[in-house]
């Protein structure tokens, strides 16, 4: 899927990949893609109710080996 930005938060751990997702949506337009890599399980269910409560879409995720991968769209 095609992204307008990529943000690595590989390696950190609750709260941050959560904070540093937020900053880098903040840095997009209305629509733009924004793919997220992490390895912290518990950021799919972070990451899940954020965009919810931030009027954004979660539009794909992969897991790739120990790495999550994860597409939002800025609502």
């Amino acid at each position: 899927m095609k992204s307008d930005k990529v943000l690595d938060a590989t390696g950190l751990a609750c709260p941050m990949p959560i904070v540093r997702t937020k900053k880098a949506m903040n840095e997009l337009e209305l629509g733009q893609i924004l793919e997220v890599h992490a390895t912290d399980k518990g950021f799919k269910s972070d990451l899940a109710a954020w965009s919810k409560s931030g009027g954004h879409e979660l539009l794909e995720h992969v897991e790739e080996g120990d790495v999550l991968k994860f597409w939002i769209k800025k609502g």
